[in-house]
């Protein structure tokens, strides 16, 4: 499991919710694996409360499965819940666009350019280009101030960027940056319809990835 430092102002119970969210999205911790409240607080220094309230938290979207007396079964990549999660950041994201296309500053445009040239340096780094892509999509509430929208969306959304992640490691190619790049360059034109469908045509390639997935990952999708 890798385990980063706590961020600054980042209570106990975010902190667990935070590793253990990314480390079942990066496939840390597998699909079918079976984690425990106290095995997790030792490694990250904690009492079993906050690891407790993390938990409970990541069931609600379906991403662990608590068992009594057994511990936390991780779920396997289940394609009715990336449907709903996609449906979910379409509706959403969409709309985000639309509005950062309204509000957002010269700073604003700097930083996502900024983000996109880091992507594309980052190219053959499928790690470092998921956290990017995060990174990239998270600027975009940021923007609308729609942070509270960003927490509920990205909890929702592990099942997408599990397999997500899977994508990356398994093409290794650059579309997803051509895409990020064509959007951004649609918010600078102010041109909402075309944003817009590049986005969506954006958070559908999963679907063309789909066969990959099966082909290399078969062992972690729902039977």
């Amino acid at each position: 499991m890798i385990i980063t430092p706590k961020l600054e102002h980042e209570h106990n119970r975010e902190y667990a919710l935070r590793i253990v969210r990314d480390n079942i999205i990066n496939l840390e911790i597998k699909p079918g694996s079976l984690i425990g409240e106290q095995e997790i607080a030792s490694m990250l220094g904690l009492s079993r409360t906050p690891v407790h309230e993390a938990f409970l938290e990541l069931s609600k979207s379906k991403i662990i499965n608590i068992l009594p007396q057994k511990g936390c079964l991780v779920s396997y990549i289940d394609p009715e819940l990336i449907k709903e999660a996609r449906f979910l950041r379409r509706c959403v994201e969409s709309a985000l666009i639309e509005e950062v296309i309204d509000v957002a500053t010269p700073e604003d445009l700097i930083e996502i350019d900024e983000n996109i040239r880091l992507q594309e340096f980052y190219k053959d780094n499928s790690d470092k280009l998921m956290e990017l892509d995060n990174n990239y999509h998270k600027i975009m509430y940021r923007i609308c101030n729609k942070m509270q929208c960003h927490y509920m969306v990205t909890l929702m959304s592990m099942h997408f960027d599990r397999v997500r992640n899977l994508s990356l490691h398994a093409k290794k190619d650059a579309v997803i940056i051509d895409d990020h790049r064509k959007i951004y360059e649609a918010i600078v034109a102010k041109d909402k319809k075309t944003a817009v469908s590049i986005f969506e045509k954006h958070i559908s390639r999963i679907d063309l990835d789909w066969s990959i997935i099966e082909d290399n990952y078969s062992e972690y999708i729902v039977k």
